[in-house]
């Protein structure tokens, strides 16, 4: 009978010829030809493959050692010889034994390749016959013919014995019957194919390599020959070089202009430099850094080597935070160098773990800069060619900053470095480069301003100021913290806003004047104390409002008198968060019911103080205290939103 390997995913043609179960019950029984097949199902010995001449001349039967074998009926040995004559003129020819060739195994189908007698070990096969089933063996060598002569297992004409002789077979044309009705070829797949229908191959995607960030030393000169032996290796094995634009062209002797509008990727035309031409694509940084960080992303999957280069220390305001963040800690190797900040601290001899350093590269944010002029501590300051040291110089004695040496270096490193040692008024005329490191050492103390400021101290048009009582009262109620942002509407000589500014020293004031002559006296005032972090704004609320930035806290010392009163404490309201405060100071009965009626109205917590005080002035050589008018403050904080009742149904009316 003949057997089949079963291989998950290969069909297995449905026509090939079968053999009944008595038949093959008996073929068990009696051991006859079919024991080839089962010799062959066992794990054969090595052996050479034989020429396809002999493979043709090969027997398809074991000669009987005994006489016991009884031969099949004529009948049987007829239907045997017809459907397969090739068994019976190989059987003809039959004189020496069967030489062993190597074959896939075949197994009995309840048999697994462990339980096989191993050849090693097994006796010489010595047949024998069963009297149940004489027949058998006829039968089985016509099923097991197209096995090893590779003919269809079909019904043959008559034909001479010359026709009928076999054909020279290759080991690879007797693994398997041909198909009926199909090309005698071997239709079985590759053996490839096979283990891929077999085995599941999942494909092994390699982990990117990340991207290099590597910095460059800003006193050493650019290009390959200042960089060390390990840095030469990676930017000679990148395939993409991505930096600034004129780091770039410094590094690789090209002009780029224009190309950072652009964002496309530079030809590699790169020179050589010291007998080294660098293979790399050269990309330059661009604005916004969203579609240049989705690119290199893109180039990483790809499995390109990226190298990113920076002045100095990546993570010091360089790109390397900005990859860290959006990319994640896996995805970047950074390399660091000496920065900016210790060069210029080593060339001042300024221990530089006491200076604060800020970037204003690519930035228009003053704020920072701002709150650190307070401090009076040093700071370090990195510009850019619209930040450059002449604006932020204007803009610190502007705002009354005025006690800083400036000591700027231009180009720090390069051939042509230019050192600059000057005072603010100083730098505020000339004209710098477009990357400078600026640093500001105080040269006197810083000034402030304080809580309980006089009046005398301030420029006051009219005498509009919020007295000295009713501004302790008014900032105790508002509770200001460092981190906030203030409002102060209705500003007048800005003495709420100054003395807010100490308290949110980390934060914002913006004072709101309305008229033009008292918003340049509560500049002057700023100037005055050096209140960096105080803005003045000229403009009519409530229509300068929406351009503010969200308060936390607000004080509003006039201009609700107007029709305007409810629109401005609507706009407060709606953009205060939730726990903000507002604190209202009122001279006036109808201002103090406005705010009443309003502040009810929203249903919010108000509280409600009168403060009367009398101010003590010499007179006559004595003392005698002048009253001072009362003022109504409201005080309000927002409250939490009611939750909402889950099937709550309106009240009908």
């Amino acid at each position: 009978m003949k057997q089949q390997v079963s291989l998950p995913g290969i069909a297995v043609p449905s026509h090939t010829p079968t053999v009944p179960a008595q038949e093959h019950e008996a073929g068990l029984a009696t051991g006859t030809t079919h024991t080839l097949l089962a010799e062959s199902a066992s794990i054969p010995e090595p052996a050479e493959l034989l020429p396809a001449e002999l493979s043709a001349k090969l027997p398809t039967e074991v000669a009987p050692e005994t006489a016991t074998e009884q031969p099949a009926t004529a009948e049987e040995s007829t239907i045997a010889a017809d459907a397969a004559p090739d068994v019976a003129d190989a059987n003809e020819a039959t004189e020496e034994p069967p030489a062993k060739t190597e074959e896939t195994p075949l197994f009995h189908e309840n048999e697994s390749p462990e339980s096989a007698p191993e050849p090693a070990s097994a006796p010489a096969f010595e047949p024998v016959v069963s009297e149940d089933a004489p027949d058998s063996a006829s039968a089985l060598a016509a099923e097991a013919s197209p096995y090893l002569h590779g003919a269809p297992a079909t019904e043959a004409p008559d034909s001479t014995p010359a026709s009928n002789a076999p054909q020279p077979q290759t080991p690879s044309t007797m693994a398997g019957p041909a198909a009926g009705g199909m090309s005698e070829q071997d239709d079985w797949p590759p053996m490839s194919e096979m283990l891929q229908s077999f085995f599941v191959f999942e494909p092994t995607i390699a982990t990117p390599e990340p991207i290099t960030v590597m910095g460059i030393d800003c006193a050493r000169p650019r290009g390959l020959a200042g960089l060390a032996e390990a840095q030469r290796q990676l930017a000679e094995q990148a395939d993409v070089i991505c930096a600034g634009r004129l780091l770039l062209e410094e590094f690789s002797g090209l002009s780029l202009a224009g190309s950072e509008t652009t964002g496309g990727e530079s030809p590699a035309t790169t020179p050589t430099i010291e007998g080294t031409t660098l293979k790399a694509r050269l990309l330059p940084l661009s604005t916004p850094l969203e579609p240049l960080l989705t690119r290199l992303s893109q180039l990483r999957a790809a499995g390109e080597r990226v190298l990113v280069l920076a002045d100095g220390d990546p993570l010091l305001f360089g790109i390397g935070a900005t990859l860290v963040r959006r990319l994640g800690s896996t995805a970047v190797r950074l390399l660091p160098a000496v920065s900016s900040l210790q060069q210029a601290c080593a060339r001042l001899s300024l221990p530089w773990h006491k200076v604060i350093c800020l970037s204003l590269h690519g930035r228009d944010d003053l704020r920072p800069l701002n709150v650190a002029c307070g401090k009076n501590a040093p700071l370090c300051i990195l510009t850019d060619a619209r930040m450059s040291p002449d604006v932020l110089a204007r803009h610190l004695l502007d705002r009354g900053v005025d006690w800083f040496d400036a000591h700027i270096f231009e180009r720090m490193g390069a051939a042509d470095e230019t050192v600059s040692h000057l005072s603010l008024a100083d730098a505020a005329s000339r004209e710098f480069g477009p990357a400078c490191t600026m640093v500001l050492v105080p040269a006197a103390p810083a000034r402030r301003p304080h809580l309980g400021l006089d009046a005398d101290q301030l420029a006051v048009d009219r005498g509009l100021i919020t007295k000295k009582p009713v501004r302790a009262a008014a900032l105790s109620l508002l509770r200001i913290e460092a981190g906030h942002v203030v409002w102060d509407l209705g500003s007048g000589s800005g003495a709420v806003a100054l003395e807010a500014s100490v308290l949110a020293h980390e934060g914002r004031v913006i004072a709101v004047e309305r008229s033009a002559g008292r918003a340049m006296g509560i500049q002057e005032n700023r100037r005055r104390f050096g209140a960096a972090n105080v803005e003045v704004r000229l403009g009519q609320a409530p229509e300068c409002l929406p351009g503010l930035p969200d308060p936390q806290r607000v004080f509003i010392g006039g201009g609700l008198s107007g029709d305007d009163g409810d629109d401005i404490l609507g706009h407060v309201c709606l953009r205060l968060p939730v726990g903000g405060r507002v604190v209202v100071s009122c001279v006036l009965l109808d201002s103090f019911s406005l705010c009443r009626r309003f502040f009810e109205d929203m249903a919010w917590p108000v509280e409600i103080l009168q403060i009367s005080a009398a101010e003590g002035k010499t007179l006559g050589g004595d003392v005698h205290l002048s009253a001072m008018n009362p003022v109504f403050l409201l005080a309000a904080q927002k409250p939490a939103p009611s939750p909402i009742q889950s099937g709550a149904q309106p009240e009908s009316r």
